[in-house]
């Protein structure tokens, strides 16, 4: 009985383990992530509607596919790859609660988030004035959305996607405008600009494979 008292007073005087915190995900991260596997949905449903249209009438991609500017479009494209990068150091600026610069103009190392978010936002406006000057130069050529099959599916698939970046170049203006706002720099701007980072890199990668699809697919 001595031992078992002895025993008893041991555990009761050692203290008890903490407890695990258990770390939640976070909603606004979840909701985007939940809402762009809504929007690969809607793209998915483009690339169907242009391979249906290419198997059932061949002969469209004959013609058509001759009218592109494919070097063109490669820097256009380039332009906007690189856009990710700047947006992703924007984030970890970002993640670092640095919203602004804090050296010279041409120190990128001290580039605070609106600086990435900035350079990113000129280089996917670049991109959108690009794909404006490519619907001319096709429309001159006698491409439009009412030509034929391919035409439709060309302006579509681009088209859509244009307006998803243009969507996303908003988004970059609201978290910018909002980091100027902010008194102090913390949680809430720093997920704002992360999932505004979730969208871009979608946007990003949807117009990869649009690409490839579109332009070097034969």
């Amino acid at each position: 009985m001595t031992v078992v008292a002895s025993a008893q007073a041991v555990q009761s005087s050692t203290p008890s383990p903490a407890h695990g915190s258990v770390n939640r995900p976070n909603v606004v991260s979840v909701g985007v992530i939940v809402w762009l596997s809504s929007e690969l949905m809607f793209f998915a449903g483009l690339f169907a509607m242009y391979f249906t249209i290419r198997a059932v009438a061949p002969q469209m991609w004959e013609t058509g596919p001759t009218l592109l500017n494919i070097p063109f479009s490669s820097v256009n494209t380039a332009i906007l790859v690189v856009s990710s990068l700047w947006c992703q150091f924007g984030v970890f600026a970002a993640e670092r609660f640095q919203p602004r610069r804090t050296g010279g103009l041409l120190d990128f190392k001290r580039w605070g988030m609106i600086e990435w978010f900035v350079l990113t936002y000129i280089f996917g406006a670049i991109f959108v004035a690009g794909q404006v000057l490519e619907y001319a130069e096709l429309i001159h050529k006698g491409l439009s959305i009412s030509t034929n099959g391919y035409g439709s599916v060309f302006y579509l698939t681009t088209g859509f996607h244009g307006l998803h970046v243009v969507g996303g170049l908003i988004a970059f203006l609201m978290v910018i405008g909002r980091a100027f706002a902010a008194r102090r720099f913390g949680h809430a701007e720093a997920t704002s600009a992360i999932v505004v980072s979730y969208y871009w890199h979608f946007v990003d990668v949807v117009w990869i494979g649009l690409f490839a699809v579109i332009y070097i697919l034969k």
